[in-house]
């Protein structure tokens, strides 16, 4: 399962990437939708792993791989679906750089749900943010972020929240809206970029924290 797991992690990865180049090509969309459209389609790689993988190093092998990749495509522009060109940051870097951390942390602990927030939450409500925000962001709050960017994060966070909790913790899915609003406050005082490391890893610690104090874990 754990070399199934494996082959499938680089399938889907690839295909999401192909996905988003033929569309960026195709004018379906911009580079900033493909980008976005990457970085949610990427954030499932957790469901995936969740089901496939009972190891920790084999589930690390897919974040350290696209660490080198995505570093590769940020200095010499590879992949272009994913990059801003001249323009860029280390974001798509530090994203498979929390995978890894919160990989080798939560499988250990054998918690992987834990990271499941933390990242599904990233995906999702970042991702979505920050298309909301970009096209209809019309009231700006600190950082380039936006009102209703941000109002889109909480919603999308809550809406990840609860599905997860529903699943494994289902007694105690009320704890969605404050997981949610956590998020939302990181996200918004975070630098761009930046949060692809501040959401998932400060998300994950707090949720496992607030759980450790419900007693959940």
């Amino acid at each position: 399962m754990n070399i199934l797991g494996l082959v499938l992690s680089f399938v889907l990865i690839f295909i999401i990437i192909g996905i988003a180049t033929i569309l960026q090509k195709i004018g379906a969309l911009g580079d900033e939708g493909a980008r976005k459209f990457i970085h949610i389609g990427v954030s499932n790689w957790w469901i995936l792993a969740m089901f496939f993988f009972d190891n920790v190093i084999w589930a690390s092998i897919a974040p350290f791989v696209f660490i080198i990749l995505n570093y590769v495509s940020y200095k010499i522009n590879l992949i272009k679906a994913m990059e801003r060109g001249g323009k860029g940051t280390l974001g798509t870097v530090y994203f498979p750089i929390s995978l890894l951390i919160l990989v080798i942390v939560t499988f250990l602990i054998e918690q992987p749900f834990i990271g499941a927030i933390g990242i599904l939450i990233l995906g999702y409500g970042d991702g979505l943010a920050a298309v909301i925000g970009t096209k209809y962001g019309k009231h700006k709050l600190m950082l380039g972020k936006s009102v209703e960017g941000t109002i889109t994060m909480f919603v999308a966070s809550l809406i990840v929240s609860i599905s997860l909790l529903a699943i494994f913790a289902p007694h105690f899915v009320w704890l969605a809206v404050v997981i949610a609003l956590f998020a939302t406050v990181v996200e918004v005082v975070t630098p761009k970029g930046l949060d692809n490391l501040s959401v998932p890893l400060l998300t994950s610690a707090f949720s496992y924290l607030i759980f450790i104090l419900v007693q959940v874990i």
